[in-house]
């Protein structure tokens, strides 16, 4: 590791620029203050334009179950409008049901007076959009093209190397680089965490009928499949986004089989309910492990998203908690300078862990929980959660008050004023 002995100044360092760490970069520079981005990825393949798509292998495998919340929180950075005229499809329905018995679950967007329980949008898309903001914004500086070697703390705040040995010191180093983070290694900050022995397949697929903007998740012993729904620039609504969750040895058989045994296996798998399944693109199968930071900063450093949590894809909440983290930094920020406070001040940094905290770990204890459930096949056990389930259907308040918070309705993001035209 060479230290060129040059050094560079920013006021905030944020090490990844995916879609946490670019829309924090919005928010942040938006409030006047001085931000670097360090990313590895160009800025090329962010701000390519998509090509339209008519087959499976068009769509990007990596996408997200956006919530209400997280699409406000994307209109204030004035990049929704960009999404939704893309590949976006607002789902309307929820259709949840125990493939050893009988219970089931209906959530309807019209039962809470709403246009769409939620969006389902490939990351590239919500990417590109957030890309081109932070291309056009002043006062954000884009190290795209570059790696992190090295992480230090300072006298006042902490620094990063960059490939070619130069420093980058900052008030605030924010780690936003994945569920891998160095920079959380480097400051050592340490995780609780475990393995599922589980892999999640992750592909597109074409079915026989429309999805009916419904998202379709069906539970088995070794684990979840869901059908998110999809939609192209022609608005077709037979591609779907498949995310099936099973043990690793089964993982790997499904993932042996061929193009066409394997779309069987699928249809069977939802039991036809969305009928055949004509073409499947190329699979992708994705280890699945729970993670948690015990502290999410220490002085000079603090984690967003994946770098602070990792949790179980069940409910699809990942990106939402780390969105919902990006925007309570910003908001503590933002409140420590209306004190004339430093942003990196230590109780502004405190008050973000105070917040985010316990919210993340109540989901991932509810997801660890429905994964423990649904994985247990004693009779009992099946008779308690298919009543249970088909009980809950029947009660629409309290049903719809957990559709809510899945949504994010019931504890709202800070708001920040949009860019002005």
């Amino acid at each position: 590791m060479t230290d060129s002995g040059l050094t560079e100044r920013t006021t905030i360092a944020i090490v990844g620029g995916g879609l946490v760490g670019g829309a924090l970069a919005l928010l942040l520079a938006r409030l006047g203050l001085e931000v670097t981005v360090v990313e590895p990825q160009s800025r090329e393949t962010s701000l390519h334009e998509l090509e339209p798509v008519t087959t499976v292998d068009g769509f990007e495998p990596r996408v997200s179950a956006l919530t209400e919340g997280t699409r406000q929180l994307l209109e204030d950075l004035g990049v929704w409008s960009e999404i939704e005229a893309r590949r976006c499809c607002p789902y309307r329905e929820m259709r949840v049901w125990d493939a050893e018995g009988t219970g089931s679950i209906h959530f309807d967007a019209a039962d809470l007076q709403l246009s769409r329980l939620g969006s389902i949008v490939e990351n590239r898309v919500v990417l590109g959009a957030l890309a081109r903001a932070m291309a056009a914004e002043p006062g954000l500086n884009w190290l795209d093209g570059e790696h992190v070697r090295h992480w230090r703390p300072t006298g006042s705040g902490s620094a990063v190397m960059l490939s070619d040995g130069r420093w980058l010191e900052a008030r605030l180093v924010i780690g936003a680089d994945g569920a891998n983070s160095r920079i959380r290694q480097w400051a050592g900050l340490a995780t609780r965490e475990w393995d599922y022995d589980q892999q999640a397949i992750v592909c597109t697929a074409r079915t026989e009928y429309g999805h009916q903007r419904t998202a379709w998740q069906r539970f088995m012993a070794t684990g979840p499949l869901a059908y998110l729904p999809l939609a192209n620039e022609e608005g077709s609504d037979r591609f779907v986004s498949i995310v099936w969750s099973q043990d690793v040895g089964e993982s790997a058989r499904l993932m042996n089989l061929e193009d066409g045994a394997f779309a069987g296996e699928l249809a069977a798998a939802l039991e036809w309910t969305l009928g055949t399944v004509e073409t499947v693109s190329t699979r992708h199968a994705l280890p699945l492990r729970q993670r948690h930071a015990r502290e999410y900063n220490r002085p000079g450093v603090a984690l967003v998203g994946d770098a602070a949590h990792t949790i179980h894809p069940l409910a699809g909440q990942g990106v939402n908690l780390g969105f919902a983290d990006a925007a309570v930094l910003a908001d503590e920020i933002r409140t420590a300078m209306e004190r004339g406070l430093e942003p990196a001040h230590t109780s502004a940094l405190q008050r973000y862990q105070r917040r985010r905290k316990v919210e993340n770990l109540s989901l991932m204890a509810a997801m660890e929980g429905f994964k423990q459930l649904f994985a247990r096949d004693e009779l009992p056990m099946r008779w308690l959660r298919n009543t249970g389930m088909r009980w809950l259907d029947g009660q629409t308040g309290i049903k719809n008050r957990i559709a809510a918070e899945a949504m994010g309705a019931r504890h709202p993001l800070p708001r920040f004023p949009p860019p002005q035209a």
